[in-house]
């Protein structure tokens, strides 16, 4: 039997962990993760695009378990009373591929990219950061802002985006969640980075914007550019990255999709697991202006997957379902179907047809 959670069940996990703690376990996870990332299999996402948006599988595997998710962004989706992102994942068992879990993964990778944005920050950013500008106030702003103030400390964040309906929402969200946060809207996304020790880039156009310009940078900023997840769709000038220094998840697949797309392939990065490992170092000093170029691994959703399966297991949530056939007798698949066929059949069986006459 494979363990089926909903959103409803993701939402039961994390009122039950409170939103601070489950963030705080999902950083933990991703960590520990990273820190052993030679164990696993890696590869970059498959992608289908369209003029639509992007669907796209995500695999990877240690030496125990394997996971996959499915991932859509569809930046138009919004028009038609979609989300923009959905998502859902399974983990399975290496030793036999039977899948142990199928999840929602659309709220869960929300929250795992706050998680991941979060923890880059923690090694990247400077340790007196306190306030942050949130370029972006859509679907996923709350989670950044919250795991910022939540795991970092961060107590201002000054909020831009070009719909004021989006930013009244994520003001709204934010004072009832977090009070404590002082709160900040401004016209522009240069009048929002004034002074910010951390610029966190989230904008849901599939298209090559300049969202942050080199004007806009601050010896010591840091910048979390989350946004740019596709090819075609940027929201750092190049000057930006050639300005920073340069940190990345998995640099193949960010090669593809990331702010990294602009560069040469000589550009230089620094994958994020090498830092945490010890192997590579982070900031260098106070006025390094440092960027971690993020568009989401499969490594992530491995982590989160886990932890959702350990969590539900807990509580007792999700329900057990018959996703895979499994027959009695192994080598007997089609009897699976003989019972139920006779029984239709049964069902179906027509009476005495209507008789003859002969002339």
């Amino acid at each position: 039997m494979t363990l089926l959670l909903t959103t409803s069940d993701v939402a039961r996990i994390v009122a039950a962990s409170g939103l601070p703690n489950l963030l705080r376990r999902l950083a933990d996870a991703i960590e520990a993760d990273m820190r052993r990332w030679p164990e696993f299999d890696k590869s970059a996402r498959t992608a289908s695009h369209s003029p639509c948006g992007v669907i796209e599988l995500m695999p990877v595997a240690d030496a125990t378990h394997y996971a996959f998710k499915y991932v859509n962004g569809h930046p138009g989706n919004t028009a038609l009373g979609l989300p923009t992102v959905m998502a859902f994942g399974a983990l399975a068992d290496v030793a036999t591929g039977a899948p142990l879990l199928l999840a929602e993964l659309t709220l869960a990778t929300a929250l795992r990219t706050a998680a991941t944005s979060a923890l880059a920050a923690r090694i990247l950013a400077r340790r007196d950061a306190r306030t942050m500008a949130l370029i972006g106030n859509g679907a996923q702003s709350e989670f950044q802002a919250l795991a910022f103030h939540h795991l970092l400390g961060i107590d201002e964040i000054r909020l831009y985006d070009p719909d004021p309906a989006a930013t009244a929402r994520l003001r709204r969200h934010l004072g009832a969640a977090a009070p404590a946060i002082r709160l900040r809207d401004c016209g522009s996304a240069a009048e929002a980075s004034v002074g910010a020790d951390i610029v966190t880039t989230i904008t849901a156009d599939k298209r090559r914007a300049v969202v942050v310009a080199p004007e806009m940078l601050e010896p010591g900023m840091h910048l979390n550019a989350v946004g740019g997840d596709c090819p075609g769709k940027t929201e750092l000038h190049p000057a930006v990255l050639a300005a920073a220094r340069v940190f990345v998840e998995y640099e193949p697949q960010t090669r593809i999709e990331g702010e990294l797309q602009q560069m040469p392939a000589e550009f230089a990065v620094t994958e994020l697991w090498q830092v945490l490992s010890g192997a590579a170092p982070g900031r260098a000093s106070a006025s390094e202006v440092t960027l971690f170029d993020s568009v989401g691994f499969a490594l992530e959703d491995f982590s989160t997957l886990r932890l959702l399966l350990a969590a539900a297991r807990e509580l007792a949530l999700g329900q057990e379902i018959d996703l895979t056939a499994r027959p009695q007798d192994p080598k007997n698949l089609f009897g699976l179907l003989c019972g139920t066929m006779m029984r239709d059949s049964a069902v179906r069986e027509p009476g005495p047809g209507p008789r003859l006459l002969s002339a």
